[in-house]
Order: C-alpha cells, then structure tokens, then sequence
C-alpha cells in the first residue's frame, strides 16, 4: 500500500466513524470536489501536507491523532 492509499483510508474510516460526509469535509478545508475526490482515490502520487494539515483540521484532529493509526506502521508501506 502507499502512502497515499494509507492516508486516504485514513480519511474515510475517520469520515465513518464521525459519521461526516465527503461534502462536509469539503465545505470545512475549502478544498473542491474534484481535488478531495481525486485525494481521497489516492489518485496522487504524493501526499501534500498542507492539504493534509487541512483536512486533520477539518476532522477536529491533531496531527500525531491522526497518524497514531496502524496503518502507518506497517513494514510494506510503500514510500514514493
């Protein structure tokens, strides 16, 4: 998995279990429908913290919260 996969997965289990919509989020970061779509598909490459930042924001969260996940951790976590 990469890493954009992992935060991606991240976001929607977190979207989930705050029981927030993907247009919620959008409307909180300021960030568009495409770009949050396109994020949350992993579609990119690379992770851009500032949006990131945004979005751990947006879900009342600090950053060390948000990555203090397994999802992190694991060993095959693939680096691009």
């Amino acid at each position: 998995m990469t890493i954009s996969e992992a935060v991606s997965k991240r976001i929607r289990k977190i979207l989930i279990n705050k029981k927030m919509t993907q247009y919620r989020l959008e409307q909180n970061t300021g960030i568009s429908h495409g770009t949050m779509n396109c994020f949350l598909n992993a579609r990119y490459k690379g992770c851009n913290l500032t949006t990131v930042v945004l979005i751990v924001r947006a879900l009342g969260m600090t950053i060390a919260e948000f990555f203090d996940d397994p999802i992190f951790e694991s060993e095959d976590l693939i680096v691009e």
